[in-house]
């Protein structure tokens, strides 16, 4: 078994309620399809549900910044359907797996990683991305399950998709270079095309060419 794309999740911290419905559909509208909400964020669990009912099908909405099994359950019960940490907390992996959504334990060390895998997850979110550096998920993807996703967030730009990939991650989290939350509408929506694009670019590369006919 080999590593899947995860694709680009967009991390909404600061968003508000009122904003949500138009966030949503300007981010799904250029190509994004993972949202997270995180949990210090003004009244972050009525924006995830807003999106849900706003996006339905079309977009995968989940929690970030989630720090012990009680918000787990009240991310769930605001309709979350992913776990995004910023660490390693084997309660909140096991929480998460109970409530059956997947989760991103946050790790900065591969000792982090199994503690992650072993609670429960199949992922994990590379954090902060810009100090663990390519190097050691190169190291780490020699070691860990193949079938864990490795997604770095933190300091990764568009154009170094391309050599986190090589490494081993299989997608990314984008944060304060996609939204803030005085960012108008129009311009992320441009963001958020230039990161698809440069994803898609990225994977499109990576995607085995098919046998010609004989």
């Amino acid at each position: 078994m080999t590593r899947e794309p995860s694709g680009l999740v967009a991390i909404l911290r600061g968003l508000t309620p009122e904003r949500a419905a138009e966030v949503g559909e300007a981010l799904v509208g250029a190509g994004l399809s993972t949202l997270e909400v995180p949990l210090n964020s003004p009244d972050p669990l009525r924006s995830i549900t807003i999106l849900r009912e706003q996006l339905g099908d079309r977009a995968r909405v989940g929690a970030g910044t989630v720090l012990d099994p009680g918000a787990v359950a009240a991310a769930c019960d605001a309709g979350a359907q992913l776990i995004v940490c910023p660490h390693t907390d084997p309660d909140v992996v096991r929480e998460a797996v109970a409530c059956s959504v997947p989760v991103y334990p946050g790790v900065a060390t591969v000792s982090e990683a199994f503690t992650a895998i072993r609670s429960g997850a199949r992922a994990v979110k590379i954090f902060p991305a810009n100090q663990v550096g390519i190097a050691a998920i190169r190291a780490w993807g020699a070691v860990l399950p193949p079938e864990v996703e490795l997604v770095p967030v933190g300091g990764v730009a568009a154009g170094d998709f391309g050599d986190w990939v090589a490494a081993g991650a299989t997608g990314f989290g984008i944060g304060t270079a996609l939204f803030t939350p005085e960012v108008s509408t129009a311009v992320l929506a441009e963001r958020a095309g230039e990161l698809v694009t440069a994803w898609r670019g990225v994977t499109d590369r990576l995607r085995p060419v098919p046998d010609l006919p004989r």
